[in-house]
């Protein structure tokens, strides 16, 4: 092997390094912005504080994805809006008047869910995740659940 592909690989490993402890820090930082609100929600609905988190910080990728900044939906959430991107796009995400609404729609469409009044109050985030994903909320169940369990488990929720 040569010296500069070693060289490359090295960089290339070290780019994904800082990537990985950029996004968890981001992670933990939304988390930490959302946890007051996440708790209160999960009092009223009886849904863990910490799935609410999980999701909304897998779906709106620590509150930096394009549905998040732009629509206030933290959820991937889809339904009508009127916004249209400066390409003549239009989104199928819903758009919220704030991201507060957006997680309270979370916590309703949920409490619509067959699966509801089964687990509602239970702590356990597994059942939920596991229930959210075979009513069908991710087009990708297997990698949304590993992806939700991931932020549930490096972010001690």
């Amino acid at each position: 092997m040569t010296v500069t592909l070693m060289l490359k690989r090295k960089v290339l490993v070290l780019a994904l390094l800082a990537a990985f402890f950029s996004a968890q820090a981001q992670n933990h930082k939304y988390i930490a912005n959302h946890k007051l609100f996440a708790t209160l929600l999960s009092e009223h609905y009886g849904i863990p504080a910490a799935v609410i988190l999980a999701v909304a910080t897998v779906e709106s990728s620590g509150g930096s994805g394009p549905a998040a900044k732009v629509l206030n939906n933290h959820f991937g959430i889809v339904g009508d809006n009127n916004f249209v991107n400066h390409r003549g796009h239009k989104s199928r995400y819903k758009r919220y008047d704030n991201e507060y609404a957006s997680y309270i729609d979370f916590c309703q469409l949920v409490s619509r869910k067959k699966f509801y009044a089964r687990l509602k109050n239970n702590d356990d985030p597994r059942p939920w995740i596991k229930a959210l994903s075979n009513a069908g909320y991710s087009e990708v169940p297997e990698e949304w659940e590993q992806k939700i369990m991931t932020v549930l488990s490096s972010n001690k929720l």
